[in-house]
């Protein structure tokens, strides 16, 4: 399995994260307020399981080859070179945590790339403590969530000499920006998401700062300011910091980059303000300061600041486009001869494609299926139009943001689906129409025309079908909706477009679920999860493909669902493109379940690797692949 942990820059909110730690002493100081988002560089790594052992090899960010060290898998033995410092401490530390709570074997860590600066404020050990989290949790499927590797690191790299921040693990969200709120020993994650990119850049001051002297003389400020420096440090650390830390948060939804460079500016003044006389010595930062009023960069940003914990280290400059950006490097090494990297935090892909596998031969609605597709049949709307089941699904995948939706049929039947899109009916029928038919009829050659149609050659599962579109889906993520099933809200919201808001704002493969009970579970995917949102959204920790009751009963609970309660597959999802890696080296390998190539143990891989949540839907599904479901549907889809 590979692996990358980026590292991770405060935008705003430095030192507040131990700062507000303090409020488990006095309760008058503010909360810590840290805004962090990922870096374009990282930490790069292929992992495997071993028997008993850690085997590290690295690649260092100067291309130097260390190791393999080997490290046997037992507690003291991983304390000890957790608590001796060096570097492989880090590593030692995380797995000596993860063998205090879980019953695993060792792990063959080997880090082929680095790419991040080490010791520049960029959480460097955060990411490899990550790194080694992720690696156990997936390796062996430990069932953590994000937040669940983030406080596993963070225990790591505390058990080695190193007195990191709570909010250097931050880097385990990825390259999106993540408000931290601290209080006391609580600690609160919210993800965010920009609506354009916004282009930065991280300057390596190649000066000296002592970050523990630093911290050491604005810890003195804490619990209880004594002096007027010491009132001024906790008045930037409290209320200053919670007042621009809310701003960004807001200037970030916007991707308003003049603004949040506007910020910077104002929060650096804040900080040599009231910050700077508590440490003089590393905080008047001569080099930092050149850099941010260096003039020949005026034109091409729109301000700048420190990065954590301040003094001569590291600097970020929001520039006014990309080729700002690169414009800003470019002086820099000129000039200062002083490194840069870039840093983009961006929109993130949106969901444009809907697949909708249509090639199933309909056997237990024969001789219907004969007549015409199952995905054909009749429906009574709510308009009171009866339309192809087909179509309603098109609707809804439209009316959610789809720009272009994606039919699998088998080749006899293309002509069918394409007549019905793209065809209008004679002259003679048309005129037979009323008027608000007539409109009708032109609305289906528009939707046609976001309708494309992809060939099964052989049906051999609906994996398989979902792998046949793999060309036409590219390396973006897709709404899958079943051919047979109909959907419709009990809400605002249409069921598709619920998933997709929840996709957007979290970026991570998402499948629709419905509650279930017991005596009907064999006939659906099952899962099991942790709550993110009760009773709403879970981290998924398993898939199972219609499970037998006993299994269910001892690894499907859900807590806060009834006794005999369980969430079943809904038939939509949202999924990320490496889904179609797993089909191919399955369909590569032969490897089938029950004769053929399923999704489900796919998506239970893309889990493990990638994470997946479950969306409880506000929403009722119809499955219309059997006769008594699809006289059901009849009789009630038209009145929900």
């Amino acid at each position: 399995m590979k692996l990358f942990v980026p590292g991770r820059i405060c935008l705003f909110g430095e030192h507040s994260d131990w700062a507000g730690g303090y409020r488990r002493i006095n309760i008058d100081i503010e909360n810590g307020y840290t805004l962090i988002t990922g870096t374009n560089q990282g930490i790069y790594a292929e992992v495997e399981q071993h028997p008993t052992s850690l085997v590290l090899t690295s690649t260092t960010t100067d291309g130097e080859q260390l190791g393999p060290v080997e490290i046997p898998m037992q507690q003291e033995q991983l304390l000890e070179v957790a608590q001796n410092g060096g570097y492989w401490s880090y590593i030692a530390g995380v797995a000596y945590q993860v063998l205090t709570h879980y019953h695993v074997r060792g792990l063959v860590i080997n880090n082929y790339k680095t790419d991040l600066p080490i010791q520049k404020g960029l959480s460097s050990s955060a990411a490899i403590c990550v790194l080694t989290a992720r690696a156990f949790n997936r390796i062996y499927d430990l069932k953590l969530t994000i937040r669940g590797e983030m406080e596993l690191a963070y225990m790591g790299e505390i058990t080695t000499p190193s007195r990191c921040g709570r909010m250097d693990q931050g880097c385990a969200f990825g390259n999106r920006p993540v408000l931290m709120t601290f209080d006391g020993d609580r600690l609160d994650t919210q993800e965010l998401q920009v609506s354009d990119d916004l282009h930065l850049v991280i300057v390596d001051l190649q000066s000296k700062k002592d970050t523990m002297e630093i911290l050491n003389r604005l810890n003195r400020c804490y619990p209880i300011a004594e002096n007027d420096i010491e009132r001024g440090v906790q008045e930037l650390l409290g209320p200053i910091n919670k007042r621009i830390v809310h701003q960004a948060i807001q200037f970030l939804k916007e991707s308003d980059a003049e603004r949040l460079g506007n910020l910077m500016v104002e929060a650096q003044t804040f900080f040599d303000h009231y910050a700077t006389p508590a440490c003089p010595e590393e905080l008047t930062a001569p080099v930092l300061h050149k850099v941010l009023d260096y003039e020949p960069l005026t034109p091409h940003i729109w301000g700048g600041k420190g990065i954590g914990s301040q003094g001569d280290g590291t600097a970020q400059i929001i520039a006014k486009s990309q080729e700002d950006q690169q414009a800003v490097i470019e002086i820099l090494n000129r000039d200062l001869s002083l490194p840069a990297l870039s840093l983009n935090i961006r929109q993130g892909q949106k969901v444009r494609k809907a697949l909708i596998p249509a090639a199933g031969f309909g056997t237990r609605l024969f001789p219907a299926s004969k007549a015409t597709k199952k995905e054909l049949f009749p429906i009574i709307d709510q308009d009171g139009i009866a339309k192809p089941a087909i179509l309603l699904i098109v609707e809804e995948a439209l009316e959610a943001g789809i720009e272009e939706v994606l039919i699998i049929v088998q080749e006899e039947d293309l002509d069918e689906f394409q007549s019905f899109f793209n065809s209008q009916v004679s002259i003679e029928n048309f005129n037979k129409l009323s008027n608000r038919f007539q409109a009708y009829a032109r609305r289906i050659l528009e939707i046609g025309r976001s309708v494309s149609f992809i060939i099964q050659t052989a049906q051999e599962g609906f994996g398989h079908a979902v792998y046949s579109a793999h060309e036409a889906i590219g390396d973006e993520p897709f709404l899958l909706m079943l051919g047979d099933h109909l959907y419709r809200s009990e809400g605002g919201q249409s069921c598709a477009r619920q998933l997709m808001e929840t996709y957007h704002k979290h970026r991570i493969s998402v499948l629709g679920l419905r509650r279930t009970p017991e005596d009907e579970i064999a006939n659906f995917g099952t899962i099991a999860g942790v709550w993110l949102e009760e009773g709403q959204l879970l981290n998924v920790t398993e898939f199972a493909e219609k499970p037998n009751l006993d299994y269910a009963r001892h690894n499907l609970r859900v807590p806060n669902l009834a006794e005999d309660e369980y969430l079943t597959v809904f038939g939509q999802y949202i999924i990320r493109p490496k889904i179609f890696d797993y089909l191919e080296e399955n369909i590569r390998n032969n490897v089938r379940e029950r004769g053929e190539f399923q999704l489900t143990s796919s998506l239970d891989r893309l889990r493990q690797e990638d994470g997946f949540l479950g969306m409880v839907m506000e929403g009722r599904r119809f499955d219309i692949g059997l006769p008594h479901h699809y006289l059901e549907t009849l009789q009630t889809y038209s009145k929900s």
